[in-house]
């Protein structure tokens, strides 16, 4: 295997968080007292001020060519990362070692100069990636037609929408030809047709042996374009590996799992033949999921408490809203024609999607059972679960996010 092109060791990035207190005035006395105080204050400790280590002994390699998703929830430390890689921030311990030339796109205003013009910035950009305005100048046409700028080519950036920001931004980054470039979540700014245009043109850079590092909470554009993946939780590394096997693991992050408690809730109807008391989400093999991915087989658990003797011709629905509290599906083991006759001794209901249509985002259920034909427990809008993207058709390509609302299984044919 060839040497590594990125190489993180022993990586920590320590911030102080200043916690500065209101007050209408201060007194005289109360400056003396603090000073007083200080005298006998440890360190450099400072009143109000707590420690917080975004990254803590963080250690892995990155080679050349590898297509690297970074991923994680908020405050993982994936942007800090980022710019400790990029030369933006240094690290507080251990040290990181590139082998090549390096450009990132990590927020909205880093790398341009804000009173020159598209065009300059374009030429300033690659002067700091050492390129020559020979080279620069190869490249320009293709970077101002991705960007879509002409029109504002020789307007200082500053005044410039974030929109047109990010996609000038982009298309340097992209095109000056960097050995590595690195991304961060900047591009969601966009609009969905210029996202795609970017993941395009990732898989293009690519394609060409160029190392990528792209962080996203997009679980289908990690999938499409990254061939391994990192996962950070805490500013510390959980898993990396096999694009597949560590979002598998970062879906599974127990830890993060969001359990709903229904046994406490009290605006509850039917004559409590059985009682729902909690709702998870889970994999096939029962692990625990802290989201579901649109595509995989996901698996609602519904715990119950039965109250009575015999659970006979026990039904079963669950309704599903989306975050406007639209109803967007019914299940049902009634409307499914899977009756259960008897359920004695349950204590689980399992409602089992082999490949989950929801698109990325955030969703309510109202849950519903009869015994032997009476309501034994129904609760409306009973609690809420998050929907990953994910590769809904396997083929590497998803509709834009304003298409629709759920996946929909087809095939076309040319008679």
């Amino acid at each position: 295997m060839s040497a590594p092109i990125i190489r993180v060791e022993g990586l920590g990035k320590q911030f102080i968080l200043h916690h500065k207190q209101r007050e209408r005035y201060t007194a005289l006395r109360d400056v003396l007292a603090e000073r007083a105080r200080s005298l006998f204050r440890s360190g450099g400790e400072k009143p109000g001020s707590t420690e917080f280590w975004a990254l803590k002994d963080l250690s892995f390699d990155i080679h050349p060519g590898d297509r690297v998703g970074i991923i994680g929830r908020n405050g993982a430390g994936k942007s800090t990362l980022l710019k400790i890689l990029s030369r933006i921030v240094d690290p507080t311990t251990g040290r990181v070692t590139i082998d090549g030339r390096l450009s990132s796109l990590l927020e909205v205003g880093t790398g341009f100069h804000p009173e020159l013009s598209g065009r300059e910035n374009i030429y300033l950009n690659g002067a700091i990636l050492g390129m020559s305005r020979k080279e620069i100048a190869s490249k320009f046409d293709e970077i101002v037609a991705f960007a879509e700028v002409e029109r504002f080519l020789d307007t200082p950036v500053k005044r410039y929408s974030s929109g047109m920001y990010v996609r000038l931004a982009f298309a340097v980054a992209a095109h000056l030809e960097p050995e590595i470039l690195v991304v961060d979540e900047v591009l969601a700014v966009g609009d969905s047709e210029f996202q795609r245009k970017c993941l395009g043109k990732m898989k293009e850079v690519a394609m060409g042996g160029r190392t990528i590092l792209f962080v996203s909470h997009n679980m289908a554009a990690i999938q499409n374009l990254c061939s391994t993946a990192i996962y950070l939780k805490h500013g510390q590394l959980v898993s990396q590996g096999a694009t597949g096997e560590v979002i598998s693991t970062y879906l599974q992050d127990t830890g993060a799992a969001a359990r709903v408690d229904l046994a406490s809730r009290t605006d509850r109807q039917g004559n409590g033949a059985i009682r729902f008391t909690g709702f998870y989400l889970s994999d096939d093999r029962g692990q625990e999921l802290a989201a579901a991915q649109s595509g995989s087989s996901v698996v609602f658990n519904f715990d119950i408490a039965a109250n009575a003797t015999s659970l006979r011709n026990l039904e079963v629905a669950m309704g599903i809203d989306d975050q406007y509290g639209q109803r967007i599906t019914h299940l049902s083991n009634e409307v499914s024609g899977q009756a259960f006759p008897t359920a004695d001794g349950t204590t689980r209901i399992r409602i089992r999607i082999p490949h989950c249509p929801l698109r990325n985002g955030n969703y309510t259920f109202t849950i519903f059972s009869k015994v032997n034909g009476e309501i034994a427990d129904y609760l409306l809008n009973a609690g809420g679960f998050h929907v990953e993207s994910g590769d809904f058709f396997g083929t590497g390509k998803t509709p834009a996010e304003d298409q629709g609302t759920f996946f929909v299984d087809h095939s076309f044919a040319i008679a």
